[in-house]
């Protein structure tokens, strides 16, 4: 069935080949499935990303068509749907390791390239692994310890905040506009790596040199500009600089009218692509070229509210709001301006306790992707609407979508790097994302939320079992905030994973603990050692507070935990309260939609003596894949599933939990050390 719909695929792009415009949705249209259902599916059976597999198919074609020597190379390219016959050598060279014309002269793989990429190409294996890529950026920038420092990404980038030449500070919001759209153009591109513009803020007056940004960064190029508006000419100065050497690779001046302040910004942006040698494709050139609006008085408006709305303020926000209402009456369809409403009433909400822009969101979203379906800004706001109405499927579908046509929006990566940890988990993707985040947007960070966010990451590392490397970033965390106290009771947990010393890991949560009695997080994780050391009336002491603050704050946390402390009470005696909480833990479970499901039916059957029930739903949970490392490390020796640990079964399908989950963790190492991106010491 696989091969069957693998055929199916495959026929219908060869029915359309030559159409260019076929690509991921008009597939996915074609086979009647949703985007998202398609892209993990594809993913799943070929370990290629969807559109890879649409552009291998279409190689493969021209492969064919070039060995009968009928055509010429530009004819061929067409004929396989590249409307650049330049991009189509650049594809064909990553997938085979030689150009087209080298047909002939060169013996092929005897392997299909659609089963299997050439190993002689570095570039094809890191085009073909998808997931090679998105950890590259991130593990070259943060683990030190564990790859060369020359490692930075030859293709990335820092676009610093431009300078304002005039005296005039009324126009200042022209020139940030002008960096902001350049930024926002070469963000596009998939061959580039761009830090975020909320990265490179803290540098607008910094007296660092280049090399030093630069390090910080983590980039090879940065590119400098100022310039200033005299009336309706933009004067505009840019230079292009190699980071390592701070040679200046490329400098010019534009006096242009501001009825070409469009064509200014794209030419600025394929000027610095083809100055790093980046292959721009067809699509993203296309995206690169296209006009906001025919309105230069909404487009004004449009920038004045966004200058505005990067304060990051409530205040920024209230003042803002009211230029991009302008810049829509303005102009109907200027869908960017739409896209910022609706975020702009996002983030309205969070300053608030109840959520009152909701409908402003969605509806702002509607009219940008209405009258721009790949505007990744409209489909970051419609996935955020989602989220709101917790319909997380949609969300990821709308987010990897908007990551397609913005392949750097640290925005939409620390969303799915957060959707995929807290409401669909997923480890390998958590962690995927976790380290493109890091690599995008530390540095736009204060020391407090820099701390946050290697926390993050060394949780997204831990529950993938890389324990060596999840300790020295929780060790970058509380060097961020030494009074991180959540990475504090994580360190305990990662020093568990490697020395597997119950004490120690309640030692370190007591001391931490000491730190603010106030942590009822904390005291639950104490009860938590507690109970899996069978020390009952300890457990006991450490659950009852928890739960006695629980009570009083009126706080729906830590569900999942309601089994240990149910059992915990009914072995100190107390059946009405235990039985209770069994009930809750069961109803919590009733309506579990994670991949943790039928592992909480287990716990739960297994501890009503239910052995057939319990190992049925241990059985159907073994066939799971992307589950937390905390699964093989507690499991055989949680106190719940004592009545069972012993039986045959349950012993087999603990070893195929343990051997599956070892596999997966292997493979991305594997391909991790592949590149020279981890060396263990």
């Amino acid at each position: 069935m696989e091969n069957e719909f693998i055929n199916q695929l495959k026929q219908h792009i060869l029915q359309n080949l030559s159409n260019d415009k076929f690509g991921v949705s008009e597939l996915a249209d074609a086979v009647g499935m949703s985007r998202s259902n398609l892209l993990r599916r594809v993913q799943k059976l070929t370990n290629l990303s969807v559109s890879l597999f649409i552009r291998q198919v279409r190689l493969s074609e021209a492969m064919e068509m070039l060995k009968q020597n009928t055509f010429t190379v530009s004819e061929v390219s067409y004929k396989v749907g590249f409307s650049s016959t330049s991009y189509f050598i650049k594809c064909f060279r990553e997938l085979y390791g030689y150009p087209p014309g080298e047909i002939g002269k060169v013996e092929p793989s005897p392997i299909s390239e659609l089963e299997k990429p050439q190993k002689k190409s570095y570039r094809s294996f890191l085009l073909v692994s998808l997931f090679i890529i998105v950890l590259f950026t991130g593990w070259i920038f943060l683990y030190k310890p564990f790859a060369s420092n020359d490692n930075v990404q030859e293709k990335s980038i820092a676009v610093l905040p431009f300078i304002n030449d005039s005296n005039d500070s009324d126009n200042v919001y022209i020139i940030n506009g002008l960096m902001e759209s350049i930024l926002d153009k070469l963000q596009q591109l998939e061959g580039l790596k761009v830090v975020s513009r909320t990265s490179v803020e803290k540098y607008r007056n910094s007296k660092k040199s280049i090399p030093e940004i630069a390090k910080e960064l983590n980039v090879s190029y940065v590119l400098e500009g100022s310039g200033q508006k005299i009336g309706d000419e933009i004067l505009l100065s840019m230079q292009l600089v190699q980071a390592p050497t701070d040679d200046h690779l490329w400098s010019e001046q534009y006096n242009r009218g501001t009825k070409d302040i469009f064509s200014l910004q794209a030419e600025v942006a394929q000027k610095i692509a083809n100055e790093i040698q980046v292959i721009i494709s067809p699509d993203e050139e296309q995206r690169i070229k296209q006009v906001p609006t025919d309105n230069l008085e909404a487009y004004d408006n449009f920038l004045k509210g966004i200058d505005l709305l990067n304060q990051e303020s409530m205040e920024g926000l209230q003042a803002g709001i009211p230029y991009l209402l302008k810049a829509v009456e303005a102009d109907k369809e200027f869908a960017r301006a739409h896209a910022a409403l609706a975020l702009a009433y996002y983030y309205m909400d969070l300053f608030q306790a109840e959520r009152q822009y909701t409908d402003s969101l969605n509806y702002y979203a509607d009219k940008a992707l209405l009258y721009n379906p790949k505007l990744a800004q409209g489909l970051t706001a419609k996935a955020l609407y989602y989220i709101y109405a917790h319909d997380y499927e949609q969300a990821v579908s709308y987010l990897e979508k908007a990551l397609e046509y913005n392949p750097n929006s640290a925005m939409v990566i620390n969303t799915l790097s957060d959707l995929y940890t807290t409401h669909i988990p997923d480890t390998e993707k958590y962690l995927k994302y976790a380290l493109r985040g890091v690599s995008l947007d530390i540095a736009s960070n204060d020391s407090s939320t820099a701390s946050y966010i290697y926390l993050h990451l060394s949780n997204a590392l831990i529950q993938t079992g890389f324990t060596k490397e999840a300790l020295v970033a929780i060790d970058k965390s509380l060097v961020y905030n030494p009074n991180n106290l959540f990475s504090e009771y994580v360190k305990a947990y990662i020093m568990y994973a490697k020395y597997r010393d119950l004490e120690q890991t309640k030692n370190m949560l007591i001391q931490a603990l000491s730190k603010d009695s106030t942590r009822f997080d904390i005291i639950q994780e104490i009860g938590n050692t507690c109970y899996y050391q069978r020390n009952w009336d300890e457990a006991y002491i450490y659950f009852k507070q928890f739960m006695d603050i629980r009570e009083a704050l009126q706080l729906d946390v830590y569900i999942h935990r309601t089994a240990e402390i149910g059992l915990v009470y009914e072995k100190m005696g107390l059946k009405e309260e235990s039985a209770q909480l069994f009930q809750q833990f069961k109803a919590y479970v009733d309506d579990d939609k994670s991949i943790y499901k039928h592992l909480n039916m287990a716990l739960y059957y297994a501890h009503m003596y239910d052995k057939d029930k319990a190992l049925h739903h241990l059985r159907l949970f073994s066939e799971q894949e992307n589950f937390q490392y905390w699964i093989i490390l507690f499991i055989p020796n949680d106190p719940l599933i004592d009545k069972l640990k012993d039986h045959p079964e349950f012993i087999h399908l603990m070893k195929k939990l343990e051997q599956s989950f070892w596999k997966s963790h292997n493979s991305i190492r594997n391909k991790l050390e592949s590149q020279n991106l981890l060396t263990i010491n």
